[in-house]
């Protein structure tokens, strides 16, 4: 399983107009070819009057899932430079569609390719960037006695706090990065003198933002 990667922080779009036809660029995180699909699917049904709505999507961590389609624009024009832009900004697990309206003047294959690409870009900008990193839920389990000094100093490290659950004693559930893990439990050790019960709950990603 994959510890971290870099993908698009939200649902967004942005438009640009180039010489009288509307571009709109739509892009969305997504885990699944068949989310990508449905994706595509909502835009071409919102914008169902428009020229053009081309796609592009880039799924699974080694991008094994990737396809691009140029929906009736010259080949490799549209689809492909999109494809390219993921890629380039090394984006996993997005899918992107860019609506055309077209304004009557025509583009040519470079101008199309530059026109699709930027407005692919200023839908990512829009989206913001964020990186997903794998973390272990820890559990740490102490004495009451233990609980002033372990919570300060948990507060105040890179390890965020998840919630405390008090019951005979006091749990806080921590999330660790899986590369930060036997540093994490050795720093506990230290702080507890080896009196705290470390267990790992589940592992989940939690997104940090880029830009």
């Amino acid at each position: 399983m994959r510890e971290n990667y870099i993908t698009v922080g939200d649902s967004a779009n942005a438009e640009i107009l180039i010489q009288k036809s509307r571009f709109i660029g739509h892009v969305a995180r997504v885990e699944t070819e068949q989310q990508a699909i449905e994706f595509i699917d909502s835009i071409k049904l919102l914008h169902r009057s428009a020229t053009h709505n081309c796609s592009a999507y880039l799924i699974g961590e080694h991008d094994s899932i990737q396809k691009a389609n140029d929906d009736g624009e010259p080949s490799g024009t549209a689809g492909f430079p999109m494809l390219e832009v993921l890629k380039k900004q090394g984006l996993k697990d997005v899918v992107i569609v860019v609506t055309r309206y077209y304004g009557g003047i025509k583009l040519g294959s470079g101008g199309l390719i530059r026109a699709y690409g930027r407005t692919a870009s200023a839908a990512i900008s829009a989206a913001g960037t964020v990186e997903r990193k794998l973390h272990h839920l820890m559990k740490i389990s102490i004495d009451y006695t233990w609980l002033g000094k372990l919570e300060n100093e948990v507060r105040q490290s890179p390890y965020p706090l998840d919630h405390l659950e008090y019951k005979e004693g006091v749990d806080l559930y921590i999330h660790v990065a899986v590369e930060k893990e036997e540093e994490f439990i050795n720093w506990i050790n230290e702080l507890t003198n080896g009196q705290a019960q470390i267990s790992k709950e589940y592992s989940e990603f939690l997104d940090f933002k880029l830009s």
